[in-house]
């Protein structure tokens, strides 16, 4: 059974406007995740924006678009509008890829949908890498998730999880410290497959507290007992795009390399 990507498109971002359109090799960052996204296995991919500038550039390099409301509080409420237009039926598999990461691989696309497959009874899909650098645990920014033997997650957090007590004195900060033998420390990596059916239910669920607190949106998911899959990354991610800076990184790494790195 195929599966469908979506891939939501701002205009508006605080510290990069216009990023979906910024230029990288020739062609907008948009249409370098579109290519990305059509490597993979999906039946159909397209892309959603509430932005006609967008909508202009994507058709112009023969992307399907569709349009989506202005007012969404998250990508998450964008996606099931966009599943909704689709008609796609509740166990449609569709895999969210974030439209500022042009060096995705798409492999991990694939795995994203491909777990969703193997465990039937899970509603959403997502990846994580290893931490081998306790600065990276202690570090808020970097998401960790902790999940069990099968992979389904128990909890996502800011926070250095699991804390390890009889390790670490009280006031650790990573600075200093060694991560504890025989324990894996995993960073959540931002893409997610869902069955159509808990997009639905998603946004009809209010914001969770947990979710409030760690401004983690997958954190409603749990909150209302829906199940994630998390798997290990078949391979690492590139980065992503977020500032100036990480632009002009992308930029002399694709002008370098081309599509192949």
């Amino acid at each position: 059974m195929s599966f469908t990507v979506v891939i939501p498109a701002r205009y508006a971002s605080s510290r990069l406007p216009g990023k979906p359109l910024a230029m990288i090799a020739d062609k907008p960052m948009i249409q370098h995740v579109h290519e990305r996204a059509q490597d993979s296995r999906a039946g159909r991919v397209v892309i959603a924006t509430d932005d006609s500038r967008i909508e202009e550039a994507c058709q112009a390099f023969g992307a399907e678009v569709v349009m989506t409301s202005p007012n969404h509080a998250s990508g998450t409420d964008r996606l099931e509008e966009v599943a909704r237009k689709l008609e796609l039926g509740p166990d449609h598999r569709v895999v969210n890829v974030q439209g500022d990461e042009p060096l995705l691989p798409p492999d991990l696309i694939n795995q994203v949908a491909d777990n969703l497959e193997l465990y039937p009874d899970v509603e959403i899909a997502t990846l994580c890498e290893r931490i081998h650098d306790a600065p990276q645990v202690f570090n808020p920014n970097v998401v960790k998730v902790v999940f069990d033997a099968r992979g389904i997650a128990h909890y996502f957090s800011r926070a250095p999880i699991p804390w390890a007590r009889d390790v670490w004195p009280q006031n650790a900060n990573g600075a200093e410290i060694d991560l504890p033998e025989g324990i894996g420390y995993f960073r959540h990596i931002g893409i997610y497959g869902y069955r159509a059916s808990v997009l639905s239910d998603f946004v009809s669920w209010a914001p969770a507290p947990t979710e409030q607190v760690e401004a983690l949106e997958q954190l409603r998911a749990l909150y209302n007992g829906a199940s994630i899959h998390v798997d290990v990354a078949e391979r690492p991610p590139a980065p992503g795009v977020d500032t100036e800076e990480d632009l002009q990184r992308i930029r002399k790494l694709m002008e370098a390399g081309g599509r192949n790195v």
